[in-house]
């Protein structure tokens, strides 16, 4: 998505999710303003969460991930987003 980002992040019980996303959104940004030959600021501050536990509630939520870019009409199948994919559609998959 070209002004947002969801994601299924799963974490072990000594990892904070603050950390977590200050680290994906540092990495980001440095690689985003490094592609663009420019500095500041790329994401706004904050992120918005939403716990997950049952696998029904993940899977559902990595459908509703994977199909966003078509929701927003950038692409006209969702497996022509390159990054379409998600593990958790995966392994329900293979289980």
């Amino acid at each position: 998505m070209p002004d947002h980002w969801h994601g299924l992040i799963e974490l072990h019980s000594d990892i904070r999710l603050e950390s977590v996303v200050a680290s994906l959104k540092g990495r980001a940004a440095r690689a985003v303003n490094r592609s663009l030959h420019r500095k500041g600021m790329v994401w706004a501050p904050g992120f918005h969460d939403h716990a997950l536990r049952e696998d029904d509630d993940v899977l559902q939520a990595a459908r509703y991930i994977v199909a966003n870019p078509k929701r927003a009409g950038l692409v006209q199948r969702v497996g022509d987003y390159p990054y379409w994919d998600a593990v958790w559609l995966e392994q329900k998959r293979r289980g």
